[in-house]
C-alpha cells in the first residue's frame, strides 16, 4: 500500500461526501413535490405523463396498494423486455445481424434487468442488438432504479408521517424519481462521457486492418447513453463483456473515478433524504457513519491483500503485488476501490476481474453482498435495506435496556421486528440454498472452472450476487446454461421482491403508529453508541449465517494460499 493510494481512496470519500447534502436537499424537494430549479421545464411533462397514464398525483396509496402498483409495473416490465429480445431479428436497429436471444437466456436477462440486478451470462456486444440494449436494457436500468429510490421514500414516509394510511403515490414517485433525478443528471453525464472518449452511434460495427494484415471487426454502438445510468442508477450491465475494462466503456483515469462517484452519488444522499424528511438530519448523517465505517473497512482489507500479492508471487521476487485480472491503466488500488465500490452499492459493474484476486481480497465483495448490500447500496434498495437493521439494533437495545424500542419517535413493535426479519433471512435462504445444490449437482459443477475452495466461492458468489440484485459476476464459472439461468433468475426475483413486501408492510404499519416524544429512556440514535451498535448487529448476524460458508471457499483458500497451494 502507497500514501498515493490512500489519497486517492481520501479524494474519492471527500467527493462523495461533498456531494450528499446538496443531492439529498434536491431529491427531498422532488420527492416532498416542491418546486425545483428544473420545474419550470419539466413540470409540464411530469403533469402531461399524469394526464395521459389517468394518474391523479394528490391521491396517495395504502402501502398494499402501492406495493401491488408496484409489481404490476414490474410484471409488465418483464413481458416487453423478454418479447424484445425474443424478437430482435426482426426488429430494426440490427447492424450487426444478431439472432434471435434463446428462451431461457431472455428469461434471465429480463429478470435481471427489472429486479436492478443486470446479472449478465452473455457478451453485450455478440447478443444484443441496439434497439435491445436502448430500448430494452438501457430503460430498464432508468425504471429499476427510479422503482427503487421511490420504495425507500415509501419507507420513509413510514418513520416521517403519524397516524396516516397512506405512504405515497407509486406512480407519481416513480416519475418524479425519472423526470427530475436519473434523466437530467445522465444527459449531461453522458456528454462528459463522449467526451472522454466513449462511442454513442448507431453507426455499424467498425472493420479495422492490424498490423499483421488481419481482419479485426470493432464493436461500437450507444455505449455512453447505457454507461451513464448503468453507474448512477447502480445497475452494472455492462454494454461490453468486459464491462468497464472495456476502453470503450471506461476510456481514462478520469472517466474511472467519476464512474465510481456515480455509483455512490445517489444512495450516500438518500441518507440525507431520511434524515430531512424525519426532520432530524442528524439521523442521516449516522446512518451514513455506519456505511462509512463498513465501507472504509472493506477497502483497507481489499487494498491491503492486493497489494501484498501472494506467497507463491512473493517467493519469485514479483513483490509489486497482485496485478492478475487488473488494468495496468487502473492499477491495484483504482481496481480493489473499484470493486468495494462495485459490490457494497449493488451496482455491479467491474474494472476487474474479481476471480483473480487473492483469496481475501476477493472476499471482502463477496461479503458486502451478502450482508445485504447495505453499505450505501443500490439506489434505494441500500437505504431500506440499512433501515432493516436498524430496526433489528433498536429492538435488541430494546431488550437490554428492558423497555418498548424507539426510533425517530416511532415505538418498534412485534409487527415491526417480524416484517425486518423476514425481509433479511430470505436473503441466506437463496445465498446457501442453491449454492448448497449447485455443488453437488454434476451438471452445475461442470461449469466451474477451478476445483476446490475457489470452484466452491465461484458459485458462492454467482448466488449472492444474483440474490443481492448485484449482478457482478466472480468470473470462472460457465453461468449460460438452462440451470443457472432459471437459478440465478428465481434467486433474482426472491432477493428483490421477497425484500420489498415485507419492507413496504413494515412502511404501513410505521406510518399508522403515532409519534412519541423521547423521553430521559429514549435511546439517542445519532451517536456513536447507536453507530457501533447498528454495526455490531450487522456483523454478528453476518457473522452467524455466513461464516461456515465463507470458511469453505475464500478462507481455506488463503490458508492453503499461504502454503503455496493455489486453485
Amino acid at each position: 500500500m502507497t500514501t498515493i493510494g490512500w489519497i486517492q481512496i481520501a479524494l474519492y470519500c471527500g467527493v462523495v461526501l461533498a456531494l450528499v447534502k446538496p443531492l439529498g436537499g434536491y431529491m427531498t424537494s422532488v420527492f416532498n413535490g416542491e418546486r425545483t430549479f428544473l420545474s419550470p421545464i419539466l413540470r409540464p411533462v411530469e403533469a402531461g405523463l399524469y394526464w395521459i397514464g389517468g394518474v391523479d398525483e394528490k391521491r396517495e396509496q395504502h402501502w398494499l396498494t402501492y406495493t401491488v402498483a408496484m409489481l404490476l409495473f414490474h410484471v409488465v416490465g418483464f413481458l416487453s423486455l423478454y418479447a424484445i429480445m425474443r424478437l430482435q431479428a426482426v426488429l430494426p436497429f440490427n447492424p450487426a445481424g444478431q439472432s434471435a436471444v434463446a428462451e431461457d437466456l431472455s428469461f434471465n436477462t429480463a429478470i435481471s434487468f427489472v429486479t436492478n440486478t443486470n446479472w449478465q451470462n452473455y457478451g453485450g456486444e455478440s447478443t444484443m442488438s441496439y434497439l435491445t440494449q436502448m430500448l430494452g436494457l438501457t430503460v430498464h436500468n432508468f425504471l429499476s432504479a427510479a422503482a427503487g429510490i421511490a420504495l425507500a421514500v415509501a419507507l420513509i414516509r413510514g418513520f416521517a408521517r403519524s397516524s396516516m394510511r397512506t405512504i405515497g403515490n407509486f406512480w407519481v414517485d416513480i416519475t418524479r424519481c425519472t423526470l427530475y433525478v436519473l434523466l437530467p443528471i445522465c444527459i449531461v453525464y453522458t456528454l462528459f462521457l463522449i467526451w472522454q472518449g466513449m462511442p454513442q452511434t448507431l453507426g455499424a460495427y467498425v472493420d479495422a486492418t492490424t498490423l499483421e494484415g488481419a481482419k479485426q471487426t470493432i464493436a461500437v454502438g450507444p455505449v455512453a447513453s447505457q454507461v451513464a445510468i448503468k453507474m448512477l442508477g447502480t445497475n452494472g450491465g455492462g454494454f461490453f463483456n468486459a464491462n468497464a475494462a472495456h476502453p470503450f466503456e471506461n476510456p481514462t483515469a478520469l472517466s474511472n473515478f467519476i464512474q465510481m462517484i456515480s455509483i455512490f452519488a445517489l444512495g450516500a444522499a438518500m441518507t440525507n433524504v431520511f434524515g430531512r424528511m424525519v426532520g432530524n438530519p442528524r439521523q442521516g448523517w449516522a446512518i451514513l457513519a455506519v456505511m462509512g465505517v463498513l465501507f472504509i473497512t472493506g477497502v483497507a482489507i481489499t487494498y491491503g491483500a492486493e497489494a501484498s500479492g501472494t506467497t507463491g508471487l512473493n517467493a519469485l521476487g514479483l513483490t509489486g503485488g497482485n496485478m492478475e485480472g487488473k488494468e495496468l491503466r487502473f492499477g491495484i488500488v483504482a481496481s480493489s476501490l473499484f470493486a468495494v465500490i462495485t459490490t457494497a452499492a449493488s451496482c455491479g459493474a467491474v474494472n476487474a476481474m474479481h476471480d483473480s484476486f487473492t483469496a481475501i481480497g476477493g472476499m471482502i465483495p463477496l461479503i458486502n453482498m451478502q450482508l445485504g448490500e447495505i453499505i450505501v447500496g443500490g439506489v434505494g434498495a441500500g437505504l431500506y435495506g440499512m433501515l432493516l437493521f436498524v430496526v433489528l439494533a433498536i429492538f435488541v437495545a430494546g431488550l437490554m435496556v428492558g423497555r418498548t424500542p424507539e426510533y425517530v419517535g416511532k415505538k418498534i413493535e412485534a409487527r415491526e421486528v417480524k416484517m425486518a426479519m423476514l425481509a433479511i433471512l430470505v436473503l441466506p435462504l437463496m445465498y446457501l440454498g442453491w449454492t448448497a445444490v449447485a455443488v453437488v449437482l454434476p451438471s452445475a459443477v461442470a461449469s466451474m472452472a477451478n476445483a476446490g475452495p475457489h470452484g466452491f466461492t465461484e458459485v458462492l458468489y454467482a448466488f449472492t450476487s444474483a440474490t443481492g440484485n448485484n449482478g457482478s459476476a466472480f468470473g470462472g464459472l460457465t453461468g449460460n446454461t438452462f440451470f443457472y439461468n432459471l437459478t440465478l433468475a428465481s434467486s433474482m426475483f426472491v432477493g428483490r421482491f421477497f425484500m420489498i413486501v415485507p419492507a413496504m408492510a413494515l412502511a404501513g404499519s410505521l406510518a399508522a403508529k403515532k409519534s412519541i416524544p423521547a423521553s430521559a429512556g429514549t435511546l439517542p440514535t445519532t451517536g456513536g453508541l447507536f453507530v457501533g451498535l447498528v454495526i455490531g448487529v450487522i456483523l454478528i448476524i453476518g457473522g452467524l449465517t455466513f461464516f461456515p460458508a465463507l470458511a469453505l471457499g475464500p478462507i481455506v483458500e488463503h490458508l492453503a494460499m499461504t502454503a503455496s497451494t493455489l486453485f
